[in-house]
């Protein structure tokens, strides 16, 4: 059984990000299990001075959880073209250790408008040796859409196939590793 940490890298409460996460660990696949991390909003602000026998327990369990994980499945949404604060915070608490590095992770989003902040998000994953899934991409379009109607999205058997066949995808790209 694979160990898959999703992470949502947005703090709003009807997140379509938050919703697309949720909605990949409901539809894991049988030898996938899909755990949602949810300490973002928690994690205090990175400072290099704090690491090691300093490091918050908030960043240390982020660390383990990862650490832990057979892969990583971040979804993100673009503020002003960018990575929002909070998802690059918790990325700093892994750049020293050795969390990311060759762990594989793939990136899934809900908006098919969050170009920038997908080409940065790959860029500083690349940086930080995460082993990225580049060969197929899972983006169910959820961009202004209120939770009822996300709800719905996320509900149809297409929806639910497409993002089966992605963690069976990145699931056995795990494996090959």
């Amino acid at each position: 059984m694979l160990s898959i940490l999703a992470i949502s890298g947005s703090l709003r409460a009807a997140s379509t990000n938050s919703a697309l996460v949720a909605a990949l660990a409901q539809n894991a696949p049988l030898d996938c299990h899909v755990s949602v991390y949810d300490g973002l909003a928690r994690l205090p602000i990175f400072n290099p001075d704090d690491e090691g026998e300093r490091t918050p327990p908030q960043a240390a369990a982020l660390i383990d959880a990862v650490t832990a994980a057979d892969g990583v499945i971040v979804s993100c949404p673009e503020y002003a073209h960018g990575v929002p604060g909070g998802l690059k915070n918790a990325l700093d608490w892994l750049v020293s250790r050795d969390a990311a590095v060759g762990k594989p992770a793939m990136l899934v989003h809900a908006s098919p408008r969050s170009l920038f902040a997908r080409a940065a998000l790959a860029e500083i994953m690349r940086t930080m040796s995460f082993a990225l899934y580049e060969e197929a991409a899972l983006e169910i379009a959820l961009l202004g859409k209120k939770p009822p109607e996300v709800e719905k999205i996320l509900a149809q058997p297409a929806s639910r196939q497409t993002m089966r066949d992605a963690l069976s995808a990145f699931a056995e790209f795990i494996r090959s590793r």
